[in-house]
């Protein structure tokens, strides 16, 4: 619209998933040298507190060649270490940075610069329903994704696909399954493992139902692969990972800290984090990180109570850039 001078209706983005987006504009406004519209979140049938809300971009030509992204009302700045932006940066995610810089450098001449501003109306007050203000991010939401594409992980219906899959990984003849948590553990399968998508069963928050699923249909090997923020709650024996079903993330891997022998000094620190990547950082400057691998000993144990042996479980702790934190393997043979 900036360039062109002409207001538009529809816009079509590719999401990063890879999938292509028709998407009505809202509110288009053009002036001398800015244009700005909006979008409409639409979460589906997702429990989002974000459904429905208007989420806008102002661009303006700038003096400097590129893009330039930037945040403005209603979307949060980061304010504690340990998420995926850096302190004092607008909580917007590199998945839609990265998203946003390539649909806009495609219409710029090589000479052309533009600075790019979203802003959420409602942001502040939707802010106040979330755990940003305990995450640290203040002042709105948090423009997050990894796909572009809210999937319905909250919902029977997607319960019910997820079973699907492993009938179709047992009429192939599978025996081993490879269920991680969300998009960290499915990229680190990807190009650590090499495994194609139909290897790999994306699971949610449904750890417990899955693991229950996997016995019941006689899936001799499960390696459970996800962030520490999610499999931290497995091994306070939560089964679906939810924020909704409790959050004793920080508490649990001070707890496993206190066994691996860290300090009370040490276990003050951590209890004073808020998100669980940002506890990596200081358990690996004290020489703790052993305190990962108990988290996923204590991981598989809860695993093998839930399941009564009947799985032989392999579980492996990520960080968000994908490292291996902690790794443990359960009883080789369920069968001896």
């Amino acid at each position: 619209m900036l360039l062109n001078k002409t207001p538009l209706d529809w816009v079509e983005i590719e999401a990063p998933s890879g999938v292509r987006l028709r998407l009505p504009v809202i509110d288009p406004e053009i002036g001398d040298h800015w244009a700005k519209c909006g979008i409409v979140k639409d979460a589906g049938d997702d429990p989002d507190i974000t459904h429905g809300a208007k989420i806008c971009a102002t661009v303006r030509f700038s003096n400097e060649r590129g893009v330039t992204i930037q945040g403005g009302k209603g979307v949060g700045i980061v304010t504690k270490p340990g998420l995926a932006v850096s302190v004092g940066e607008h909580a917007i995610n590199p998945t839609p940075r990265e998203m946003i810089l390539r649909e806009v450098s495609n219409l710029l001449q090589n000479d052309q610069g533009v600075e790019v501003t979203i802003t959420v109306p409602e942001g502040e007050e939707l802010a106040e329903k979330t755990f940003n203000p305990r995450l640290g991010v203040i002042g709105g939401i948090s423009i997050l994704g990894t796909t572009g594409i809210v999937e319905p992980k909250s919902i029977d219906a997607y319960k019910t696909s997820l079973s699907l899959q492993l009938d179709i990984v047992k009429a192939s003849g599978g025996k081993k399954v490879f269920l991680v948590l969300g998009y960290v553990g499915e990229r680190y399968c990807k190009k650590v493992l090499g495994l194609s998508d139909d290897s790999v069963i994306k699971i949610g928050d449904h750890v417990g139902f899955m693991l229950e699923q996997c016995a019941k249909k006689k899936i001799e090997e499960v390696l459970l692969i996800g962030h520490i923020g999610k499999l931290v709650k497995v091994a306070n024996g939560q089964f679906n990972t939810h924020i909704r079903f409790g959050d004793r993330r920080i508490e649990t891997i001070a707890h496993h800290a206190r066994r691996c022998g860290a300090s009370g000094e040490i276990i003050e620190a951590i209890l004073k984090e808020t998100t669980a990547e940002a506890t990596i950082t200081l358990l690996r400057e004290n020489g703790l990180m052993k305190v990962f691998d108990d988290i996923a000993r204590e991981v598989v144990l809860r695993i093998e109570n839930l399941v009564e042996g009947r799985l032989r479980i392999h579980c492996n702790i990520l960080s968000l850039d994908g490292e291996v934190l902690g790794s443990h393997s359960g009883v080789e043979d369920k069968h001896e």
